[in-house]
This record gives structure tokens, sequence and C-alpha cells, in this order.
């Protein structure tokens, strides 16, 4: 895994050694400081970790990169340079995006398609330009201090720096309540730490500020294709999009729960490799008790088992199962925390990070289905009439429970309902409803929308950080901002295709998948149902609740934690389909690790 991080400005810091190895340490992928994994100049020190920072010089004028992440269409841009007339000295990526700077400007990012976040000096200009990629799948955090700018990749690396600390304020604290495990977009948690939202790119110049704009939004139009050619171009992009992330110079297997999503991934990847004559690995998770303990729900109506089997059967996958044990789990809660470097999604970060850990030990790149269901209409609030007509955002409409736990003024003048409706509001006036025939395809822009800006952004931090921490690489084909341009403008009906939550890709694919799984209802990524995880995370909270000296006591109400706990009968989900009252109590646990180990410092 590759991480950046860099200065910009005079802090007096630039050429500290010890400065920059402590922001190395706190990278991704850190490797001991080098000679060769820094760039400085008498303004600027520019630390990558995984390659080289790169350099191009034009009479004058010279330019430098760091980068994290992958550009899928090197080979294609590389093409229109040679035709510039540049030439190039290796296959890197970072040659490819610096040369492709150096040509358009800033205007070169409307030609990359990858993921990636990156930073490009120009040192005869004294300007910095930092950018991520279209959908937000690398995350880049920054902060500037006394006319400087510090970067990062990682929010560890940039606390490493002695300009910024670990403070949080009543905004921090409403964002982790309120939000969490979500974040708005450009909040960096930490007071006065921010993050560049995706697809959005800006310039910082010494003793200035950062503003970024957003360079790529799906945009509002009216929709002429018919049924049978949005099928066809929903099936020619999916495909596409999987077999450019298939590209590799190793075998890539994937993540296969037996639901559409993966399952499409599985069937196009396992075509690829047949005609190599080799077959597709893949990986799926379960969980110690469920085959007992499992319970039916409306999110959840079915285990994955029988439909995994059908795919290895179809296509002669070399499957594996890999099983978490419950008390593994709830020790991971800590480990994701740091590895998110916030409070996160409970036991749904903590399962992916020991799923990830274990599939790294056959292979070093895994393909995941995550994105579709946000492009596609997969989540029940893009059904249910009345979770779509709530204000707020629908994974999170219990504000006043998110509150109750709240010590008194620790918010300050934040209202729990004004904050909320503010940061709503804020998100749909985003959506392009130009071109929207009628208040139904309106109100799917605005969904679609937010899910792109908020939800999809937490699960994509989420994927990005528990692969990365276990070294593991998973590429996501469904988030492809062509699809998301194409998806954004196709009709609520069509999009339920067959009256069905994603019927239009449930169509597109009809004849590649076994036929249960075809109209298999949407099932989320599996959890555990073993009570032995309510009961140990339960255990670990009354710890916390009866250590006076545990930081989660100075945000939260003790007596309110304690009536939570002991109360029985009350389901009120936290976030999404996932977070119930074992992962409420987990998030508890994860705020007051993060607290401790971060050392956190309320202002």
């Amino acid at each position: 895994m590759c991480g950046i991080a860099g200065i910009v400005g005079r802090l007096g810091y630039e050429t500290d050694e010890s400065v920059l190895e402590n922001m190395r340490s706190g990278l991704l992928g850190s490797v001991p400081l080098d000679q060769k994994a820094v760039y400085r100049d008498t303004d600027a020190a520019l630390i990558q970790t995984c390659a080289t920072p790169q350099y191009f010089e034009r009479g004058t004028e010279k330019y430098v990169i760091v980068k994290s992440g992958e550009l899928y269409n090197a080979s294609e841009i590389r093409k229109l340079l040679s035709s510039e007339g540049y030439s190039f000295d290796g296959n890197s990526d970072e040659e490819v995006m610096l040369k492709a700077y150096v040509c358009w400007g800033q205007s070169c990012t409307d030609k990359f398609d990858g993921d990636f976040a990156i930073a490009i000096w120009e040192s005869h200009n004294k300007k910095m330009f930092l950018v991520r990629d279209k959908m937000g799948i690398r995350p880049l955090f920054y902060a500037v201090r006394q006319g400087s700018l510090i970067f990062a990749s990682e929010l560890k690396a940039l606390l490493c720096h002695p300009s910024v600390k670990p403070d949080i304020d009543s905004n921090s604290i409403a964002e982790i309540m309120l939000i969490g495990p979500g974040r708005t977009p450009n909040c960096g948690i930490f007071k006065d730490v921010f993050e560049v939202p995706r697809a959005h790119q800006g310039y910082f110049e010494p003793e200035g500020s950062f503003n970024s704009v957003k360079y790529w939004s799906p945009k509002g139009e009216a929709f002429n294709d018919c049924t049978d050619t949005a099928i066809d171009k929903v099936y020619s992009m999916v495909e596409g999009s999987i077999k450019r992330q298939l590209i590799s110079d190793e075998m890539i297997c994937g993540f296969l729960s037996g639901g559409l999503d993966s399952s499409i991934i599985a069937a196009v990847s396992a075509r690829h490799y047949a005609e190599r004559g080799e077959k597709l690995r893949t990986f799926s998770v379960n969980y110690s008790g469920n085959d007992k303990n499992f319970k039916a729900s409306r999110y959840q109506p079915t285990g994955d088992a029988e439909f995994i089997k059908l795919m290895v059967e179809k296509f002669g996958l070399l499957h594996e199962e890999i099983m978490i044990d419950t008390l593994e789990l709830v020790d991971a809660l800590y480990d994701a925390v740091e590895a998110r470097e916030m409070p996160g999604m409970a036991d749904v970060d903590s399962s992916l990070l020991l799923f990830c850990r274990a599939v790294k030990k056959h292979c070093n790149i895994a393909l995941s289905g995550e994105c579709s269901d946000e492009i596609f209409g997969g989540y029940p609030w893009y059904s249910d009439e009345k979770l779509r007509s709530q204000r707020g955002f629908p994974w999170s409409q219990s504000t006043e429970f998110r509150a109750s736990f709240i010590k008194p003024g620790m918010l300050g003048t934040i209202d729990p309902y004004e904050f909320m409706n503010e940061k709503y509001d804020r998100a749909i006036s985003e959506a392009d409803i130009t071109g929207a025939e009628g208040e139904h395809d309106e109100k799917m822009r605005k969904l679609t929308q937010i899910n792109l800006d908020h939800f999809m952004q937490t699960l994509l931090d989420r994927n990005y950080r528990m692969s990365s921490n276990a070294g593991l690489e998973v590429r996501v084909p469904f988030c492809d901002y062509r699809i998301a341009e194409y998806l954004y403008n196709v009709p609520r009906e069509l999009k339920f295709l067959d009256g069905m939550e994603k019927g239009l890709l449930r169509k597109a694919f009809s004849n590649d998948l076994p036929e249960k799984i075809v109209y298999r209802k949407k099932s989320p990524y599996p959890k555990t149902h073993n009570p032995d995880f309510l009961k140990s995370v339960t255990d670990r909270l009354n710890d916390v609740i009866e250590t006076p000296s545990s930081p989660l006591l100075s945000i939260l109400d003790k007596n309110k934690l304690s009536a939570f706990i002991n109360e029985e009968g009350r389901e009120t989900p936290w976030y999404g389909q996932l977070m119930q009252k074992p992962q409420t109590i987990a998030y508890f646990l994860q705020i007051n690790h993060w607290m401790k180990v971060f050392k956190i410092n309320i202002t």
C-alpha cells in the first residue's frame, strides 16, 4: 500500500528529519525514510512510501508528484501524451499523471480513470495541487497552520506533525455522535483538520489557504434510451469496468457472498481466467455459531451458503470460506478503529479487517461488489416511499436517540436537529435534477446524490482502511464514474425493472447467473448472529462505564449508557441496516478506544 504526505511553507520543520520520519511512520506501507523516499526544496517536503517521488523539468519549470492509488487507463493517456510529443522513462502511473498535468493542467483529471489521491508541487511557481478521484476511493487529509499546508493520505501521519494536535470540539462530537460513523464531506473530525472531498481539487500557495472545487459530478439530463438499450449499456459498462480492474501482473481473487453484485463480478472474472486456462479464487466470510443462531429478517432474509454453492458449481470456482470467531471479532474492534483512524461501523469493520487479513495469505488483490447498491438503487430507502419522503438522511433517522447520550454542554450551541437538517439540506442541494421526469425521479436523483456523497463514502472508507491495513488491495468495479453518470438519469421505474430493487442490473446479467441468484432479495454484508457477541461487548462497555478515567465518559452520560445496556426489546438502528443494539454498544467501545489511543483533547 502506498501512502503520501507533505509540508508546504515555512514552519521550520521542512528539513527536520525527525518530523518527516514521524509523518512517514504514520503512513500505510511505510518503509525506513531515505533520500529516495522524500523530495525537498526550500518551500516543500514530499513523502511517498512505495515509490520515489517523480519530477519533470522543462526549461525553468519543475514539477514533482506523489501519488496514492491506481490509474486504470494509464496506457490510453500515455498514447495521448505521446502524440503531444512527450516521451516516457518507465511505465509508472506517476509519470503518466505528472506529464498529463504538465500538458493539460488541472483539467487532466477529467481524463483520469482510477482511484487516487495526488499531490503535485510546482517548484517554480511555489504552489501545490491536491486532488482526489471522482468517486472518493482514496483518502486525502490536510491542515493549514501559520500559512503552511500539511497534508497526508492518513490522519495518523498528519497528527505526527507538531502543529497538528488531536483536538476535538463540539462540532467533532456532533459528527461522531449525530452523523457517525459517517462524516460530512470535507470534515476530518479533528479540530481544523479537513479532508479533500471526492472529485475535488485545488491549489495552495505558501502563506495562503487551500480551497478546493468540485471537478466532476453526475449531470442531470433527460433519459431517452429504451429498456433494451439501457440493459445493453449497463451490461457493457459493468463488464468493461470489471475487465479493466482485472488487469494486473498477478492473479486477482474475488469476494463472494452469493449476492447479485459479487456474483456478477465472479462470473465475469471467471470467464476472463477461463480464457487463459485458469480458475478464479473466491472467498466468503462466515461466523462461528451462525449455523444455529441465524435469524431471518426483513433486511437479511437468507444466509449465503446455498447461493455461494450455486456459483462455485456453475463456474468451477476455487472457493474458501473464512470463519471468524466471536471473541476474535470483538477484539478486532480496536484494531479496526486504529485502521480507520476514527470510530467506525463496529463489527462490520472488524469482520472485514479479519477477512482481508485471511485473504491476504492467498492473494494481494481482490475485487469487491461495493457501491452497486448506492448507484443501482439497492437499499430500502430507494424503494420504501416512507423512507424516501422523510427529511433527513434515511440511514440515520435516530437523532433524538443519538443525542440523548451526550452530556449537557458538550455540543455547545449546536442543536442536534438543526445540525442534521442543515447537513441534509446542503447535501440534496448538490443534486442536479435537470431533465427529471416528475417528483419520483427528482427524489431518486437526490437520494443518489446523498448516497454518493455520504453513505457510499463511509463504506468506501471502511473498504479501503480495513483492506489496506491488512496489506490487501481491494478494487471496486461498480464504483465507476461512467456507471454512476448513466444510472443517475435512469428513471426509477427502469431501475426497479420487474418490480425488484436493482431490477435493471438483474436483467442485464440474467443470462450469466443462476436464476436463484438473479432473483435473490438483496442481503447486506453478512454479520454474526451469535449472542456471545452482544454479551461480550456489553461486558466490556460495563467495564468502561465503571472506570471513572474512561475517556468516553467525558462526552457521554454514564447513566444513559447503563440504561441503554439494560433496556430490553429496543431496536433503534444507529446507522443503516446493520448497526443495531449490539453494534451501537460496540460503537461506543470504539469511541472510547479512539479517544484513548489518539490521546484526544477536548477544546
